[in-house]
């Protein structure tokens, strides 16, 4: 699926940093994704952009909930 298709909510990768993000919406060239859990919203180019995997979407919630169970996150 070509990055640009992905919808908004949908999980995805920025290959560039490695990063796991949620997409935000689509703004000019980029996608606007936002860590999953919360946090700053970055730009990633569309072309470096993928959707995550099954594995990948569970171990982002696997650290979200870990860290909220050492009160590192609110």
């Amino acid at each position: 699926m070509n990055a640009k298709n992905l919808p908004v909510g949908s999980c995805a990768v920025d290959t560039r940093t490695g990063r796991l993000g949620i997409v935000m919406g689509h703004e000019g060239p980029y996608v606007q994704l936002r860590p999953y859990g919360g946090g700053r919203e970055w730009d990633a180019h569309p072309d470096a952009v993928r959707a995550a995997t099954q594995a990948e979407r569970t171990g982002a919630t696997a650290a979200h909930a870990d860290a909220r169970s050492r009160g590192e996150v609110p």
